[in-house]
């Protein structure tokens, strides 16, 4: 390392801010990985992420999506705020 280097001032840990999100350790089934890494390939996601929607979605905490009704409704309300 050249001696220019200056590290005082540094800090040690992540570069990147895992702000609303947990590090743990999990023991899951070999199959369950295998599934999520082949899904991973296939989609091009990763296979932690894959996990996470998967838990999401079966908790509840996961956003559902908008539906046709619910789109109607809010344009309707749009349109009804232009003409006023």
């Amino acid at each position: 390392m050249k001696p220019e280097y200056d590290f005082s001032r540094g800090r040690r840990g992540a570069v990147l801010s895992t702000r609303g999100k947990t590090r743990i350790t999990i023991y899951l089934d070999d199959a369950i990985v295998q599934a999520f890494k082949a899904e991973s390939e296939r989609t091009g996601k990763g296979y932690q992420t894959l996990i996470n929607e998967a838990l999401a979605q079966q908790t509840g905490v996961a956003d559902k999506p908008v539906t046709a009704a619910q789109v109607r409704k809010i344009v309707r309300e749009e349109l009804e705020q232009i003409r006023s």
